[in-house]
């Protein structure tokens, strides 16, 4: 018995040599891993824009919408929230001016136009009915923050993976309307160049505030006293 703890206890330090040299190993071998690889100088990051299309499909009649189908088609436009960015569209086998009229006066509400040309959707109209399309887009940035370089060590010169994450997600969620950044707006010629000229023209003609000198801070209470004391 003596002997064979004697034997157990010489063999000790050899395994835990070969732990530790395995370990030193693996932990040398992991630090190379996780390095940047993009050398370019631009975020592997970017906004993601996604174009969703929501239907109703309402009654119609000769004379228009019936004030029950408007009564509905305005409740679902404040169920989806309606907002700037939106795009309405009506898709009408009838070619109705009536029903289109009355839809632009509900989006009108909302401040939004209603597009000549409705998008491609699912289902078939029944006779006598009109299909109203609301198309939304969003935008966002998928994988941030992203955090994957987890070496010190950047051979490659390159930018970490979360680079760009910050500003192009704040851009994305703060963006009105997620299709300016695919086609940017459009301007309107001479009615964007007029308006931006006349607030320059106010803010260079207005004359500054400190041209009338110092508003007299005199109080009238103490003139008032001082004539009290001479009629004394």
């Amino acid at each position: 018995m003596p002997l064979a703890r004697h034997t157990t206890l010489a063999r000790m330090p050899a395994l835990s040599s070969k732990l530790a040299l395995g370990l030193a190993m693996g932990l040398s071998l992991a630090g190379c891993g996780g390095m940047p690889t993009n050398t370019s100088l631009y975020s592997l990051k970017q906004p993601v824009v996604e174009r969703s299309n929501m239907t109703m499909d309402v009654n119609t009649t000769t004379g228009g919408l019936p004030i029950s189908e408007q009564q509905r088609l305005n409740g679902w436009f404040e169920t989806m929230d309606l907002r700037f960015g939106d795009r309405v569209a009506i898709e009408d086998p009838g070619q109705n001016p009536a029903v289109a009229n009355a839809i632009r006066d509900l989006a009108a509400r909302y401040g939004l136009i209603v597009s000549d040309t409705a998008p491609v959707t699912p289902g078939i109209l029944n006779p006598g009915q009109a299909r109203v399309v609301i198309t939304r887009t969003t935008a966002a940035v998928p994988g941030c923050p992203d955090w994957s370089a987890k070496s010190d060590m950047n051979y490659l010169n390159g930018l970490s993976p979360n680079f760009g994450c910050s500003i192009n997600a704040n851009m994305a969620a703060m963006v009105a309307d997620p299709q300016d950044l695919l086609t940017g707006k459009k301007g309107a010629g001479e009615t964007v160049i007029a308006t931006s000229n006349k607030a320059i023209s106010t803010y260079r003609e207005t004359a500054p505030t400190g041209a009338g000198g110092l508003m007299d801070a005199s109080a009238g209470g103490g003139g008032g006293g001082g004539g009290g004391g001479g009629g004394n």
